[in-house]
């Protein structure tokens, strides 16, 4: 049941996640708000690696991020960057699809050279907040960089000042 519910959420947003990096210009993809920030294209790709990370934290209850090989592929263009989220996608589907209920309550960390990053968790907790909470944040933030830039932001949750009616 559990299981279900999660992966009926996943699909849903990941449509909207989907929406919003198509909506991406290739001619936002250098602009940051300061120089603490990523750049458009930076924030895009990290959306679209967290679904990467979907099979290691469903199935393991380790992630090491001492080993781990981020990929954010070619950023130089809009549509790279999407099918870089379409690869993910199909991936995370699988992995959520193919997860064990049981383990859901195993407890769960994150390490870098053997020692805790995160404190250990359910792992339950750490799907909704790790991978859900987390890819619904840095939308939010890619949402103010394409109105920052001028660009029409696509409607998540109903219409935006952008929809015609």
């Amino acid at each position: 049941m559990i299981k279900q519910a999660l992966l009926g959420e996943f699909l849903h947003e990941a449509e909207s996640t989907r929406k919003l990096l198509k909506a991406i210009p290739d001619s936002a993809l250098d602009w940051k708000p300061s120089e603490k920030n990523w750049t458009t294209a930076e924030l895009a790709s990290h959306i679209a690696e967290v679904y990467n990370w979907y099979e290691v934290t469903f199935n393991q209850d380790v992630f090491d991020m001492g080993t781990y090989q981020y990929d954010k592929g070619d950023i130089s263009k809009s549509g790279n960057i999407v099918a870089k989220f379409e690869e993910n996608f199909k991936l995370a589907q699988k992995a959520i699809e193919n997860s064990n209920e049981a383990a859901y309550m195993n407890e769960w960390k994150m390490q870098a050279g053997g020692k805790d990053i995160f404190p250990p968790m359910p792992k339950i907790q750490v799907i909704r907040g790790f991978l859900y909470n987390h890819l619904y944040h840095h939308r939010g933030e890619l949402i103010v960089y394409l109105r920052a830039t001028g660009n029409n932001v696509p409607g998540l949750y109903g219409p935006t000042a952008d929809d015609k009616f």
